[in-house]
C-alpha cells in the first residue's frame, strides 16, 4: 500500500513524500504509520484521540475521512494524507444576458482581445462577458500577483483588490506585479498602478484595509465572484463565511513549500471550505507559507489556474473545480482533482446552519486567535533582552524549533534542535533548573512549543523569544564580530 504524505505533515513522517506500508483497510495504514512514525500521532489525532478536523484522508479520489470507512478493504489503492493549508459540468455563466448586452466592444478591445475572440467557447459573447463581471481579490501577494495579472489581460471590467500589508523587500521573489520602486508602499497602490499601465478601461477600486466581520459584506456585495488569495485561517474562513451568507462564489487558492491547491466553493449549492475543513489547524501547528516558504513559480501556477477558473465562471465554459479540489505538487510533479462532498452538518451551509451572520461569530476564538481566559499567560523575552542575557553568559537553554530549511538560513548560536512533535518525548534534555528560551521565525509556533510542555507537565521556566528569529536579525554580538 502507498501512502502520500502532504507536504505540512512530511517533518512528522521522516520527510518522506511516499510512505510503502502494509495493510487492507485506512485503519491498518494508520496503525502502522503511526508506530512506524511516533511524532505523527500528535499531528494526526488530538488529545482525546480522534482525528484533527484539518486533515482529511482521501483513498484515490474518495474522501474516507469518516470514521466508519476505515474498516473497508482497499488494496492495491493509493492513499493520500491532505491537511488544509471542486470539476464539474458546463453551467450558465454568472453573468447574465441583460448585462453582457449592455457592453460593448470598441476596435482597440477586438484588437486587443483577438485570440479570446478566436476561440469558439469565448467569442465576442464571453468576451463582453468577462468585461461586464466584477471581481473581488482578497490578497496581492504571491497568488494575488497571478490572479491581478491574469485577470487584468483578459479584460475584466471591475476589480477591486483587498490587502492591508505594504512591500517589503522579499515579497519580491513572487509577488510579480510589485518591483522594486514599490517598496514601503501598500501592495492595492503597486496593484492599481500595474493594472492602469495593463489596461486603463478597467474600473479598478483599492481597499487597503484587513477584512473583518463587520466589514467584509460591504467588500463583496455587488460583486459576481470572490478569488481567495489571503495567507491566514481567519480571513479565509471570514472570507468563506461572507460568500456563502451572501451567495457569492468563491475561487480558493492556497500554497506552501511547493504544493497549492485549488477549488470553487459556496456555487450552485455545492460544498463550502467548511464542509472540507471543518476547523483550521490549532495555532502554530501548521506553519503558514511566510514561515514554511513557497518556490517562486508555485503561486504564479495556482494563481493562473485560479485566474482560469474565475474567467470560466464568468462565461459558463468548460469543467469547474465545483465539488472538487485539486492538489499539485511541483516538487514530485504530481497532481489529483480530489471530490469534495457538501455536508449536511455544515454550521454554515448544512441542512441546520447554526452559523446565519458574519458578526455573531467569533473567527478569533475559531482560528485559535484568542488568548484562553484560564490559560496561563506566555512569559517572553524581547531580542535585546535574550541578547543581553547571551552576552552576559548567563544559563540559558535555547531551544529551536524551526524547519531545517529555516535554520539553514538564518542560525542561532549553541541551540538545541527539537521539532514541536518531539518536545514531550524529549523533555528530560531540559534543565528544570534554568531558563528555557524557544524561538520560531516569527515568535507563533515557540508558543505552541512553550504550552505543549506544560500540558506534558514540564515545571522548568519558559520564555518565548518575542517577535521570533526574524525580529532578532539586526542584533550584533560582540563574540560573533556580525549579524545573527
Amino acid at each position: 500500500m502507498k501512502v502520500y504524505i502532504s507536504s505540512t505533515l512530511r517533518n512528522y513522517f521522516g520527510k518522506n513524500a511516499e510512505i510503502e506500508t502494509t495493510g487492507t483497510t485506512i485503519q491498518e495504514v494508520i496503525d502502522h504509520l503511526t508506530d512506524e512514525y511516533p511524532d505523527s500521532k500528535k499531528i494526526l489525532f488530538d488529545e482525546k484521540g480522534s482525528l484533527r478536523r484539518f486533515i482529511r484522508i482521501y483513498v484515490g479520489d474518495e474522501d474516507n475521512t469518516e470514521k466508519d470507512k476505515w474498516y473497508r478493504k482497499i488494496e492495491g489503492e493509493e492513499i493520500l494524507l491532505l491537511p488544509s493549508i471542486a470539476g464539474g459540468s458546463p453551467r450558465e455563466s454568472i453573468i447574465s444576458d441583460e448585462r453582457r448586452k449592455e457592453v460593448a466592444l470598441d476596435d482597440s478591445e477586438v484588437e486587443r482581445f483577438g485570440k479570446h475572440l478566436m476561440l469558439r467557447e469565448i467569442s465576442v459573447k464571453g468576451q463582453k462577458r468577462i468585461k461586464a463581471s466584477k471581481v473581488v481579490v482578497f490578497g496581492a501577494g504571491a497568488l494575488g500577483s497571478a490572479v491581478i495579472q491574469y485577470l487584468a489581460a483578459a479584460g475584466v471590467g471591475t476589480m477591486k483588490v483587498v490587502d492591508p500589508e505594504t512591500v517589503t523587500l522579499e515579497n519580491l521573489q513572487s509577488q510579480v506585479i510589485h518591483s522594486q520602486r514599490d517598496l514601503k508602499r501598500p501592495k492595492v497602490a503597486s496593484a492599481r498602478d500595474f493594472v492602469r499601465n495593463m489596461n486603463r478601461s478597467i474600473v479598478f477600486e483599492d481597499e487597503n484595509t484587513k477584512p473583518e466581520a463587520d466589514n467584509i459584506a460591504s467588500m463583496i456585495e455587488d460583486y459576481d465572484v470572490v478569488v481567495d488569495c489571503t495567507d491566514n485561517y481567519k480571513t479565509r474562513y471570514l472570507i468563506n463565511d461572507a460568500c456563502a451568507l451572501l451567495g457569492i462564489p468563491e475561487v480558493f487558492g492556497a500554497i506552501y513549500q511547493y504544493e497549492g491547491r485549488v477549488g470553487i466553493f459556496n456555487l450552485d449549492n455545492g460544498p463550502c471550505l467548511r464542509c472540507l475543513y471543518p476547523a483550521p489547524p490549532e495555532k502554530g501547528l501548521v506553519p503558514t507559507c511566510a514561515e514554511g516558504g513557497a518556490i517562486s513559480p508555485l503561486p504564479g501556477i495556482i494563481g493562473s489556474i485560479q485566474a482560469n477558473e474565475t474567467l470560466k465562471l464568468i462565461m459558463g465554459i468548460g469543467k469547474i473545480l465545483n465539488g472538487k479540489l485539486l492538489s499539485i505538487d511541483s516538487l514530485n510533479l504530481r497532481s489529483s482533482i480530489l471530490k469534495v462532498d457538501k455536508d449536511n452538518k455544515c454550521p454554515l451551509c448544512g441542512m441546520n446552519p447554526e452559523i446565519t451572520t458574519i458578526e455573531e461569530f467569533d473567527y478569533e476564538e475559531f482560528c485559535g486567535l484568542k488568548e484562553d481566559e484560564n490559560e496561563v499567560p506566555v512569559e517572553g523575552f524581547t531580542p535585546e533582552e535574550l541578547a543581553e542575557k547571551i552576552e552576559k553568559k548567563e544559563p540559558l537553554t535555547i531551544i529551536d524549533v524551526r524547519e531545517p530549511h529555516e535554520r539553514a538560513i538564518l542560525r542561532f548560536p549553541e541551540a538545541i534542535v527539537i521539532p514541536i512533535g518531539q518536545l514531550e518525548r524529549r523533555m528530560k534534555e531540559l534543565d528544570p533548573d534554568i531558563d528555557t528560551v524557544f524561538i520560531c521565525k516569527e515568535g507563533k509556533r515557540s508558543i505552541l512549543a512553550i504550552n505543549t510542555l506544560r500540558e506534558a507537565g514540564y515545571k522548568g521556566p519558559m520564555y518565548n523569544l518575542k517577535g521570533g528569529i526574524d525580529a532578532m536579525k539586526d542584533i550584533i554580538f560582540s563574540n560573533e564580530g556580525a549579524w545573527l
